[in-house]
């Protein structure tokens, strides 16, 4: 199978694991991906792969749910079974000292500071892992 056959039956796969408004979610995937420097999800919406009108972007984030186990296999499926495997973490903390009625809100480790400049600051952390290949 070559490469371009394996790359539309992962895409194919991960667009029916999306369920609900997976068409703008897709899209919206595609856009992060194919977007240098977004600020805003108004940004994501002007990349020319994003065919909606900025609003959907607010409407896929609000009715997708992707089926996220099965998401998870069929990304791990790609990660070759012997030979080292190099993974890259990142968190993020996102301070929101004001905001009390934020539910799951936590306390994170902030880098930058938060209020007074203490390295502790109440917000939301973001945790991403990734496979990076080994390139021959």
């Amino acid at each position: 199978m070559d490469v371009f056959a394996q790359l539309r039956e992962f895409r194919q796969a991960t667009y029916e694991y999306l369920c609900r408004a997976k068409d703008a979610t897709f899209e919206l995937m595609d856009a992060i991906l194919l977007t240098r420097n977004a600020y805003s999800l108004a940004d994501l919406s002007m990349c020319p792969i994003f065919r909606r009108q900025w609003p959907s972007i607010y409407e896929a984030i609000q009715d997708t749910r992707p089926q996220r186990n099965k998401l998870m296999r069929l990304y791990s499926k790609k990660i070759p079974k012997q030979g080292r495997i190099i993974l890259a973490g990142d968190h993020t903390a996102w301070s929101r000292p004001d905001a009390c009625t934020l539910k799951e809100r936590t306390y994170e480790h902030y880098t930058q500071g938060g209020r007074g400049g203490r390295p502790i600051t109440p917000g939301y952390g973001y945790s991403t892992i990734a496979w990076i290949p080994e390139t021959e």
